[in-house]
């Protein structure tokens, strides 16, 4: 996962993507050994010569300006999260990668998670989608966090591993691609992390999902949305949800699970919580992670 490998591969399957024609140039120019657009057309739109633009992809401009990144994120049509992708991976940082801080869930993020625990599921989660804290909704609609190995309690590993969080999802495609995607943003902001290095090892050998996304270079911030849940003891869900970067720590996020008042999807979850209410469900109270793993080294 070096940064040169991520930018030329990324650029690469970004132009791919694009027809001659998609940018109003000609189809023609002779045979094409790959598909999408060529180096010198990508240069010519950009306003960069070919042999800039080729010392770009391959990771030799280290100073590249923004305004020449915004030109080529412009004509391969790139949308908000792989504009900034391309951003962090293609400029040199100013200073040398730190090792990493130990994250740690602030007291009050925890009584909060409790007082959502009747109501809103909800768990954060933080660098390599490491899950750092939940609620007891959150264990009851996904699978009791607490329950589960240190090493396990990781959003990757379980949507895409663990055979009891799979069969939660319909939309396999859907949520494996986001998963992969948000991954992917995290190696784009810490490409030298060793751990997120052996995470990504292990779900290559381990996910054709995974290596199918990975490989697409997919870029994806876990901002809102829907999902769409087959749950055990409720049945189907179609639910919000919100994730919310902490502002003093902007590699660790929030995620919450709401329905509109009133809706089915309301009751049901209502109806879970009542379920997990009769001791149903083994984690009795919002919990940070084990301090070996809410606090690792790197």
């Amino acid at each position: 996962m070096t940064r040169r490998t991520d930018l030329r591969e990324f650029l690469s399957s970004r132009r791919a993507r694009l027809r001659p024609e998609d940018v109003g140039l000609a189809p023609g120019g002779g045979l094409r050994r790959v598909p999408g657009l060529r180096r010198e057309e990508l240069a010519f739109l950009a306003g960069i010569s070919a042999e800039y633009y080729v010392r770009l992809e391959q990771g030799r401009t280290p100073n590249v300006s923004a305004d020449v990144l915004d030109a080529v994120a412009d004509v391969l049509r790139l949308d908000a999260d792989e504009r900034a992708h391309l951003h962090r991976i293609a400029r040199q940082p100013a200073t040398p990668p730190r090792r990493p801080r130990a994250q740690h869930v602030r007291p009050g993020l925890l009584q909060m998670l409790h007082a959502m625990g009747d109501s809103t599921p909800a768990f954060v989660f933080g660098r390599r989608m490491d899950i750092l804290a939940w609620n007891r909704l959150a264990c009851a609609l996904i699978t009791d966090f607490g329950a589960l190995p240190p090493q396990r309690r990781n959003v990757a590993r379980l949507v895409l591993l663990d055979e009891d969080v799979v069969r939660l999802y319909p939309d396999r495609e859907f949520v494996a691609r986001d998963t992969v995607g948000h991954l992917r943003v995290d190696a784009g902001r810490n490409p030298d992390d060793p751990k997120l290095a052996a995470l990504v090892g292990e779900l290559s050998l381990r996910s054709e999902e995974f290596r199918k996304h990975w490989a697409s270079h997919t870029v994806k911030s876990k901002s809102h949305g829907y999902k769409r849940i087959d749950h055990p003891v409720v049945g189907r869900l179609t639910l919000n949800f919100e994730t919310l970067h902490l502002p003093d720590d902007p590699e660790q996020f929030l995620t919450a699970y709401t329905a509109p008042a009133g809706s089915p999807d309301a009751e049901r979850l209502r109806l879970l919580s009542s379920w997990q209410s009769q001791g149903n469900e083994t984690v009795p109270a919002p919990r940070a992670a084990d301090e070996d793993f809410s606090a690792p080294a790197g």
